[in-house]
């Protein structure tokens, strides 16, 4: 005879797995965050850009702000990439331009 499968048990365990997997990815993006030298920022300002990151639909500036972000994973961009002046018409740009004039400039 067969031995039955305990499907709660297994729910628990992918459950598990998939808050573990939530909880790093979490961990990832801040450290990717410090890593850039985005962590000057506040938060609206960072949500700010990645709206804009999100909303933009121009194909040729996904891929220069795609191809900036695979330079800098290979480790070449790392030290310039804390420059604020360096930003070549990215997101912290565009989420400048749709800040109300507050006077709470992130850098």
């Amino acid at each position: 005879m067969r031995k039955p499968r305990d499907y709660d048990a297994e729910l628990k365990a992918l459950e598990g797995k998939a808050k573990e997997l939530k909880t790093r990815k979490v961990q990832q993006l801040g450290e990717l965050v410090i890593a850039t030298g985005a962590d000057v920022f506040s938060a609206e300002e960072l949500a700010g850009a990645l709206v804009a990151l999100a909303e933009t639909t121009d194909a040729a500036k996904r891929e220069a702000w795609a191809k900036r972000g695979e330079v800098f994973f290979r480790g070449k961009s790392r030290r310039s990439a804390r420059a604020p002046d360096r930003d070549e018409g990215g997101a912290q740009t565009q989420s400048r331009s749709a800040q109300p004039a507050s006077g709470t400039a992130g850098a």
